[in-house]
């Protein structure tokens, strides 16, 4: 293993990523659980939750970071659809939000088979529109992330909401706490995390993977083990790597499930996404921070 800067090397295969003349930059700070970063390439900025603060905050080159939305009824993961809108996971109010070109905010889902969904932690939306999303229930369990309640589906799933019906679907639901969640550059496989340990699990946390078979997935199976820390957040690069939140930094992962390298974070990592207008700057959001830094890999289109 070789440290360059704030970079780990555990496979050659990583180098091509690691700039050896940038180091990790801290943005901005003061926030309590910094979450859900989301790039805005056309507006030049990044978005992300600050979820007990009950606000979501915008970073600006060259301007800094300012207050974006007050109150965000706790939200906590982000990510953009085909049209460029803003979708949102809310723990306050338990739903999955659209907010619209005139700032109007959509309910997309907040229920299934008549009962209140658990706390939406994470989404991704395809290209053909469908919204998938995670469902734990830490924004339920206490009153710091959210409204302390009980669960009234018993159980935590991942779901799709189809975009001509608006449907909402169980996917999966084999997991103890789903969490972050994204879908290969092609699309052909969906990975989840699972950040069960923090409730006593043994067999977590870990990634898993699935094969996308239409409006559903299959063969589900491990993807990696990780340690230390959870998989709370994660995006691809163009070339079918997988950028993972870690506690000790930003974990790199093949698409065979091969840890090469490291970016070393000083504060545990919730998420992360790629932006700038080459999409080659991470953003990581980190406990009470944002940071960002420069790597030789591209972030994949889809947000």
């Amino acid at each position: 293993m070789q440290t360059i800067n704030d970079f780990e090397v555990w496979d050659k295969r990583f180098l091509p990523y690691v700039l050896g003349n940038v180091r990790l930059e801290k943005l901005t700070s003061g926030m309590r659980w910094a979450e859900g970063p989301v790039w805005f390439a056309d507006g030049e900025h990044v978005l992300w939750s600050d979820i007990p603060n009950n606000r979501m905050m915008r970073w600006i080159e060259g301007a800094g970071a300012h207050v974006w939305r007050f109150p965000s009824n706790n939200s906590n993961g982000n990510t953009r659809d085909g049209e460029g809108r803003l979708v949102t996971c809310e723990h306050g109010t338990r739903r999955v939000t659209r907010t619209e070109p005139d700032g109007s905010i959509t309910v997309l889902a907040e229920r299934w088979k008549g009962r209140r969904l658990n706390s939406p932690n994470d989404v991704v939306v395809k290209s053909d529109g469908s919204i998938w999303f995670t469902d734990p229930p830490y924004g339920i369990l206490t009153d710091y992330e959210g409204n302390k309640g009980a669960s009234e589906i018993g159980r935590c799933n991942v779901y799709r909401i189809d975009p001509r019906s608006g449907a909402v679907d169980v996917v999966i639901e084999d997991m103890v706490r789903p969490n972050g969640i994204a879908f290969d550059p092609d699309e052909a496989k969906l990975y989840v995390a699972d950040t069960g340990r923090s409730d006593g699990d043994e067999g977590a946390p870990n990634i898993r993977v699935y094969d996308v078979a239409g409006k559903r997935v299959r063969n589900g199976r491990l993807f990696v083990k990780l340690s230390p820390g959870v998989a709370d957040g994660f995006r691809f690069d163009t070339d079918g790597n997988l950028w993972t939140s870690a506690g000790d930094g930003v974990h790199c992962y093949t698409p065979r499930g091969e840890l090469i390298g490291k970016v070393l974070v000083p504060e545990t990592v919730a998420n992360l996404c790629f932006g700038g207008p080459k999409r080659n700057r991470l953003y990581i959001t980190a406990t009470t921070s944002l940071y960002a830094i420069f790597v030789g890999a591209n972030g994949a289109l889809r947000p």
